[in-house]
């Protein structure tokens, strides 16, 4: 195996500091006598391990993809692998340069220009002045920030910021390259722009490591995957199987902690609240799915605890990495503005579903125009899962986002 990276049994361990109210140590009492803690109560240490016991290894030429919840250990593990902050424990060998996009404006100066932050930034990164002088134009042609190069960075934008470090962490041809979830922060067309860029340093024989919560980035660029939790390695594999597992534990979660809001006993706060949901025409034997293309009749039970007035609603279906598919309004249907009273309601919304086959977020909304309030946004458990029909039971490259109905024909003119 030609491993470019060899973690073994890496650790990080921070002291978290809070107040503490036992009895106070000499070095307490000498602070407050002569005012050094301001006045403050002393504080104690508290230890977190935001990593432990970490281990794997990583080929020439792969694409890795790290998911986990937020506080997993993500960012933490890459900035041990950019040196950014050392290990508690453990042992890492790198095989090679290492370029790194882990936080917006890391290595920037705000004072000085975008074409002199080009050559500090890459001279941060391991670049030589010649090196740098001959990727110049490519960096900035990339970056598309030609009008502003003479600018302040201080005056970018957080996407702009993003942009030229991103075009000068990827021009200098690491053999390993780090990204974060810094490409959040780019419009649509820059993070396929990001994309390709990263999928070249692949191809090229380089390594990519990449954090996101993008599941359709991660399984488009990464063909293996780390999945973090609390710190602690939970799997290694195919980036595909790794996404499903995670995916399975947030939606079961997701589950569990909604399963409260299912009786009208357990609502204690809020003035409206929804609780269940169904599909009513449905022609699958199973309560939350349909086939492609199908009308579906959705409903929702709601409990309002006092009369609202001024209120509207809106049904949202999204994909599972939180892009709108779907959004439909009362407005839409000419229902004007609604008054409610205390008690139950059903509410019912009639659309076609023409997606491809997979699962999606259900979230029913309902705000008030009188202030402006979301007075519930509700992330709708289990999932709508949508069934292929037979004509569009086609491979994952061959479908579409939405089906839509489409007639062909071809004929020859003589």
């Amino acid at each position: 195996m030609d491993s470019v990276i060899k973690i073994e049994n890496l650790s990080k361990k921070f002291r978290l500091r809070s107040l503490r109210t036992g009895q106070a140590t000499l070095r307490d009492n000498l602070a407050n006598r002569f005012n050094f803690g301001r006045g403050r109560p002393p504080e104690a240490s508290e230890t977190l391990w935001a990593l432990r016991d970490v281990s794997f290894e990583v080929e020439r030429g792969a694409t890795l993809g790290i998911v986990g919840r937020n506080g997993a250990g993500k960012s933490t593990l890459l900035k041990i692998l950019s040196r950014i902050t050392p290990p508690t424990s453990g042992r890492i060998n790198l095989r090679g340069r290492v370029g790194s996009l882990l936080e917006i404006g890391t290595g920037f100066h705000p004072e000085l220009s975008g074409r002199e932050n080009i050559f500090l930034n890459g001279a941060v990164l391991g670049m030589r002045r010649r090196e740098i002088e001959q990727k110049f134009d490519e960096i900035v042609a990339f970056s598309n920030l030609e009008r502003f190069l003479e600018m302040p960075v201080k005056h970018y934008s957080s996407g702009m910021y993003m942009r030229l470090a991103f075009a000068v962490a990827a021009h200098l041809e690491p053999e390993i390259l780090i990204v974060d979830e810094v490409l959040a922060v780019g419009d649509a067309e820059f993070q396929k722009k990001c994309l390709g860029k990263m999928n070249e340093v692949a191809e090229g024989g380089r390594t990519v490591l990449f954090v996101s919560h993008n599941a359709a980035a991660l399984q488009r660029l990464c063909k293996t995957g780390v999945y973090l939790e609390r710190g602690q390695l939970k799997n290694y594999g195919e980036m595909r199987s790794i996404l499903s597992e995670y995916q399975a534990e947030i939606n079961a979660e997701s589950e569990s902690s909604s399963a409260g809001r299912k009786d009208a006993e357990d609502i204690a706060d809020g003035e409206i609240r929804f609780v269940d949901w169904r599909l009513l025409n449905a022609s699958t034997n199973q309560p939350h799915s349909i086939f492609s293309r199908e009308e579906a009749v959705f409903e929702f039970a709601m409990i309002s605890k006092r009369s609202l007035e001024n209120v509207h609603f809106k049904l949202m279906i999204q994909d599972l990495e939180g892009q709108n598919v779907i959004i439909a309004h009362d407005q839409s249907s000419g229902v004007g503005e609604t008054i409610l009273r205390r008690g139950v309601y059903k509410i019912r919304w009639r659309c076609a579903v023409p997606l491809r086959a997979g699962n999606y977020k259900i979230l029913p909304e309902i705000y008030s125009t009188r202030d402006g309030r979301i007075l519930d946004l509700w992330d709708a458990n289990p999932r709508l899962t949508v069934l292929p029909v037979l004509e569009y039971d086609l491979p994952e490259d061959f479908q579409s986002l939405v089906n839509v109905p489409i007639s062909f024909e071809i004929k020859a003119e003589n």
